[in-house]
């Protein structure tokens, strides 16, 4: 089996990424990254759903990204309700160079394992506008990671796999529903309760939601009122 780097967040996009790589046949070594969000219920859960699927390489990696703050993920910002943001804006969640960070360290980690795959839950059409969840941005940091590394100028290239970049919500959900994947283990919510419960109202409730009621399947977290 050939060994992949998964991003891997405990949210109901990464978890469905991690389910298709093992579908495919790669030896998964899923990386968690602790970039001081305000909540760390994804966290936990990630550590369920490595469990559960019996993933035996899983890093949690801190990096903490509130020193600098600039979102409402990592600073005292309140997390919009209500409404999805435009689809021409960049909301207040985008967390700066969140993903070039993230990259970074799954590149870091591949090298070292000699994996040249490296899988990200991206998604550019059921999103809330991230410029780096975008086909073209995934394209260059492909390129640059074959440019600034031992291994990317051998002829052993780095691949960026982003299984769900043309998926819808509904689309993702059915592909992990029919993998396998339990959704009542992971978080998708910018603004969860104490008790881990999703507020229901965010960007990220607001789309999963969606797409559970687009594929006629019962979203099995429990959603306060």
């Amino acid at each position: 089996m050939k060994k992949a780097v998964i991003l891997f967040s405990g949210g109901l996009d990464s978890t469905t990424c991690l389910a298709i790589a093992k579908k495919q046949l790669f030896a998964p070594f899923a990386l968690t990254i602790n970039y001081g969000q305000r909540h760390d219920i994804e966290i936990k859960q990630a550590l369920k759903t490595v469990k559960s699927l019996k993933i035996i390489d899983h890093s949690i990696i801190d990096v903490d990204l509130a020193q600098f703050g600039g979102s409402a993920l990592t600073d005292d910002v309140p997390v919009p309700k209500n409404e999805l943001t435009p689809a021409n804006d960049i909301p207040v969640t985008y967390v700066p160079a969140r993903n070039t960070v993230f990259l970074s360290l799954a590149l870091a980690w591949a090298e070292t394992l000699n994996a040249s795959d490296i899988f990200i839950g991206v998604n550019a059409m059921d999103y809330s506008g991230y410029p780096d969840c975008r086909p073209e941005y995934i394209k260059a940091f492909e390129r640059l990671a074959n440019l600034g590394t031992k291994m990317g100028v051998s002829k052993n290239k780095f691949q960026i796999h982003t299984p769900l970049i043309k998926m819808s919500k509904s689309e993702i959900i059915q592909t992990g529903i029919g993998l396998g994947v339990d959704y009542g283990q992971t978080s998708s919510c910018y603004d969860p309760h104490e008790n881990g419960d999703p507020c229901g109202y965010c960007d990220a409730c607001l789309l999963r939601k969606k797409g559970f009621r687009e594929a006629g399947i019962n979203d099995p977290l429990f959603y306060r009122s």
